[in-house]
Parts: structure tokens; C-alpha cells; sequence
């Protein structure tokens, strides 16, 4: 009986050691999942940076888009701003115009004035003129 425990224990043992090693070293399938679970992780990753890429040029197309948008409405204000310089030329064209005009008239008004002061003048002198002939008897 004792040579009976004696083999029970030298097979129990090799079992109960393989456990033991089996528990701290994993075997290959452990291993095999980990490689396929890591394997699925890098396709995800790979998949995801397609998608990533596939995104960001979208987002590129869609900015040049948006960036010739503003473009043509930069253009498009500046066409405005030309417009408006245009007019501004117009109007200060129209303005010296019309100072010239009134210049003009001032001259006139000016020369006008001095003819009606001058009349004005000769007729006081000749008025001043008769009263002092009347007072003299003359008249």
C-alpha cells in the first residue's frame, strides 16, 4: 500500500506541478487570444484612420469650398468699394463744379455790386451836386 501512495504521489505530483506552471505561465491559446484580440485592435485602428482620412479631406474640400465663398464675396465687396469710390469721385467732381459755378457767380455779384455802388455814388454826387448849385442860385 505504501508503494501504492508512494506512485500516486509521483504521478500527483507532475500533475499538480504542471497545474502550478500551467497557472503562471499561460499556454500557447492564451497567447492565441491575446495576438487575435490585439490583431483586432489594430484592424479597428487601421479602419478608424481610413475613416479619419476619408474625414479630413472632406473637411479640406468642404473648407476650399467655403474659403472660395468668402473669396468671391471679398471680391464682390471690393466691387462695391470701387462703386463707391466711383461715386465719391463723382460727387467731389460735382462739388468743384459747383464751386466753381459759385465762384463764378461771386465775380458777378462782386462786378454787379461795384456798378450799382458806383451808379449809387454818381447819383449822391450829382444830387449833392444840384443842392449845391440851388444853394449857389443856379437853379
Amino acid at each position: 500500500m505504501s508503494e501504492k501512495i508512494e506512485k500516486q504521489e509521483k504521478e500527483t505530483f507532475p500533475q499538480e506541478f504542471q497545474t502550478l506552471i500551467a497557472g503562471i505561465f499561460p499556454n500557447t491559446r492564451y497567447f492565441d487570444a491575446r495576438f487575435d484580440l490585439l490583431q483586432v485592435q489594430i484592424d479597428e485602428l487601421k479602419k478608424n484612420q481610413e475613416d479619419l482620412k476619408i474625414g479630413l479631406k472632406d473637411l479640406k474640400d468642404d473648407m476650399n469650398y467655403r474659403f472660395q465663398q468668402v473669396d468671391k464675396r471679398f471680391e464682390q465687396v471690393d466691387k462695391r468699394f470701387e462703386q463707391v469710390d466711383k461715386r465719391f469721385e463723382q460727387i467731389i467732381a460735382s462739388i468743384e463744379k459747383l464751386s466753381d459755378r459759385l465762384e463764378n457767380r461771386d465775380n458777378e455779384l462782386r462786378n454787379f455790386t461795384m456798378k450799382m455802388f458806383s451808379i449809387s455814388i454818381g447819383i449822391s454826387i450829382l444830387g449833392a451836386l444840384g443842392a449845391f448849385l440851388k444853394i449857389l442860385g443856379v437853379f
